[in-house]
C-alpha cells in the first residue's frame, strides 16, 4: 500500500525508522515509539472487536495521560475520529456535544463517569465505555462498561488493520462557535498535517510521506513540555509537533497548576521548549523561578512560547528575567486556522499581539475580501488560506460564514479576529468582534452565560461582557435585571445557580444589578455594558 500524508501511515513509518527512542513522558507513563505504538495498537483492536469501524467518532473524556495520545493514534489506526470532550463540561454541555458529534464510543475517566450515567438512554448508538482509572473509587453503575486496562490488556499489540486509509480522512477538533455551542471542526489529513503539526519540521516541512523516516534522528531539538490540556487544539497540537518531528512530548499530568512542579519537570526532563496560555501560566512560574534562582536547572529551555491569551509586558520582562537563555515568541492559531503566524518578541510595545505573515495569512477587507497593505490605517479581518479546514461538522451555515471564497477563487477562513498590518508589515490582532471572553486561554461566549444567568427565576435579563483581569487576562461580569420585589440577591447565589447550567470558567466573577442595557431593536447593547461595568469596577 502506497503511505499517504495520513496521520497513522505517517506515524507508522516514523515508528519503523526509530522505534526505541523515547517520545512521551506522561508522568507515571515514559513511551518510547514502539512502546507507545503497541499500546495504541491495542487500543485500536479493542474499539474494533467493539464494533467501531471507520468514520465512527470517539469521545476521549479525560485529563493529561499517556493514555489521551494513545487513544488518538488509535483512532486514527482505524480511520476514526477522535472527539476531544472538555471535563469541564456540565451534563447539557455533554448533552449537546454526543448528540452533534453522534459519539459512538467514549473513552472516559472514571470521574466523569456520573455524568455520562446522567445521560444512559438517550442516545442508543452509544453503546461503548472504556474506563480509564484515575483514582476515583468504583460505584455500581448502571452504565455497561469495560475497564480500560482490562480490554487493552488482551488486544493485540500488532497493526493489521483492515480500514483503507486516505489523506482525506477527517481529523476533528471540537472548539467553540459564536452560538456559545462547540463545533467540530473538520480537517482533511494531510491539512492538519500542515497547518497544525507543521509538516513534521517547523524549519523545511518534509515534502513527501516517506520523508517523515528521517525525524527518526530529529535534526533540531524540540522536546516540549506540555502544559495545556489534550482535550484542547492547543496542547494536542504542541504533542504532536514534537512527537511527528522525531521529538519528545513531555506532558504535564498534574490535576492542578503548581508553578513549583512545572520547574521540577523542566528541571528533570529537560525540554527545549515550553509552551504557555497566558499571564495565568506566565506569573506564577516566573515569580516561582524568580524567588528560588539557585534551586532549578532552566538552561535547557530555548523558547518560551505563547499563545490563546495574551502575555502582558510586565510578566514578559519578568519570564527574560527568570528564562535568560530562552527566546520568547508569542503565536497565533485558532480550531479553524491552524499555527496561523509567529513572532519572536522584540521588547517593544505593540497595540496588540503582532506576528509575521508567512504569505497565507493576510487581514481582508471585510466587505471585499481584498488584503490590506502594510501600513494601511483601516482594521480588517483576520483570514488564513492554504492548508485549511473542510468546515464544520454538521453546521453548513456557520461553514459558509467562516469559509469565504474572493474574486479570484481563493478560499479563506476567516475566523472573526480583526487586525490590520502595521509598517513593517507585521499582523497586529485587535480582538474578536463577536464579543467573545478569553479568560485563562478559555473562550467564553456571552450567550451562554446570558442563558444560564436569566434561567434564574429571580433574573428578568442579563448582559455579560468581558473585563480585565490580572492573572486570566479576562474575567466574566454580569450585568442583572432582577424581577420586581426581589431583595438581598448576590454574587454568591448567581454562581451556585450558573455552575448547575455551565462550566466553572464561565461563571461570572463580578455582579452589576439593576440593569442590563439593549439596543433600540432588542439587542444586548455590549457596548454600552462595558462602560457601566468600567463604572462599577472603578476602571
Amino acid at each position: 500500500m502506497t503511505p499517504t500524508f495520513h496521520l497513522a501511515d505517517l506515524w507508522e513509518m516514523l515508528v519503523d525508522a526509530g522505534p526505541d527512542a523515547e517520545c512521551l513522558v506522561a508522568d507515571p507513563v515514559r513511551h518510547t515509539r514502539g512502546s507507545v505504538d503497541e499500546a495504541a495498537n491495542r487500543v485500536a483492536h479493542a474499539l474494533t472487536a467493539r464494533g467501531v469501524k471507520a468514520g465512527d467518532h470517539v469521545g476521549i473524556y479525560a485529563r493529561n495521560r499517556a493514555e489521551y495520545i494513545e487513544s488518538l493514534l488509535a483512532c486514527w489506526k482505524i480511520s476514526a475520529r477522535p472527539i476531544n470532550i472538555n471535563w469541564r463540561y456540565v451534563v447539557d454541555e455533554l448533552r449537546y456535544v454526543i448528540a452533534d458529534a453522534n459519539i459512538v464510543a467514549m473513552i472516559v475517566e472514571r470521574a466523569y463517569l456520573p455524568l455520562c450515567e446522567e445521560l444512559a438512554g438517550e442516545f442508543p448508538t452509544l453503546v461503548t465505555y472504556l474506563v480509564l482509572e484515575d483514582g476515583t473509587a468504583e460505584q455500581p453503575s448502571s452504565i455497561a462498561y469495560d475497564r480500560f486496562g482490562d480490554a487493552v490488556a488482551v488486544a493485540l499489540p500488532t497493526r493489521g488493520f483492515a480500514a483503507p486509509r486516505s489523506a482525506d480522512d477527517v481529523y476533528m477538533l471540537y472548539t467553540g462557535g459564536t452560538t456559545g455551542m462547540p463545533k467540530g471542526v473538520m480537517w482533511r489529513h494531510e491539512d492538519f498535517f500542515y497547518g497544525c503539526v507543521m509538516g513534521g519540521n517547523p524549519i523545511a516541512p518534509i515534502g513527501s510521506p516517506e520523508e517523515i523516516a528521517n525525524n527518526a534522528t530529529p535534526s533540531f531539538p524540540l522536546d516540549a513540555l506540555v502544559l495545556g490540556p489534550l482535550m484542547h487544539g492547543g496542547g494536542q497540537w504542541l504533542s504532536l509537533i514534537s512527537m511527528y518531528s522525531g521529538n519528545r512530548a513531555i506532558v504535564s499530568t498534574d490535576s492542578s497548576f503548581s508553578a513549583e512542579r512545572i520547574l521540577d519537570l523542566i528541571h528533570r526532563e529537560r525540554p527545549a521548549t515550553i509552551g504557555l496560555i497566558g499571564d495565568a501560566m506566565g506569573r506564577p512560574i516566573a515569580e516561582a523561578a524568580l524567588a528560588q534562582p539557585h534551586r532549578w536547572d532552566l538552561t535547557s529551555l530555548v523558547s518560551i512560547g505563547n499563545g490563546g491569551a495574551m502575555l502582558t509586558a510586565s510578566i514578559k520582562e519578568q519570564l527574560r528575567s527568570a528564562f535568560p537563555t530562552a527566546i520568547m515568541s508569542d503565536s497565533f492559531g485558532a480550531s479553524e486556522t491552524g499555527a496561523a503566524g509567529r513572532e519572536f518578541d522584540d521588547g517593544k510595545p505593540k497595540a496588540g499581539p503582532a506576528f509575521t505573515s508567512d504569505g497565507n495569512t493576510a487581514v481582508l477587507d471585510p466587505d471585499t475580501l481584498e488584503p490590506l497593505v502594510p501600513g494601511a490605517a483601516e482594521q480588517g479581518l483576520l483570514a488564513r488560506r492554504g492548508h485549511i479546514p473542510i468546515g464544520y461538522w454538521n453546521d453548513p451555515e456557520k461553514t459558509a460564514k467562516t469559509f469565504r471564497v474572493d474574486a479570484r477563487g481563493v478560499r479563506w477562513v476567516v475566523p472573526g479576529d480583526f487586525a490590520q498590518i502595521d509598517d513593517e508589515g507585521r499582523i497586529v490582532l485587535l480582538g474578536r468582534g463577536s464579543g467573545c471572553i478569553n479568560s485563562g486561554g478559555e473562550k467564553i461566549f456571552p450567550e451562554e452565560v446570558e442563558g444560564a444567568i436569566r434561567s434564574h427565576p429571580s433574573v428578568v435579563d442579563a448582559v455579560v461582557v468581558g473585563m480585565p483581569d490580572e492573572r486570566f487576562g479576562q474575567k466574566v461580569v454580569a450585568l442583572v435585571l432582577l424581577r420586581d420585589g426581589v431583595a438581598g440577591f448576590t454574587l454568591d447565589e448567581l454562581q451556585v445557580h450558573c455552575r448547575t447550567k455551565i462550566a466553572g470558567y464561565k461563571v461570572p466573577r463580578e455582579l452589576v444589578l439593576g440593569v442590563a442595557p439593549r439596543t433600540n431593536v432588542g439587542k444586548p447593547d455590549y457596548a454600552n455594558a462595558l462602560k457601566i461595568a468600567q463604572e462599577h469596577l472603578g476602571i
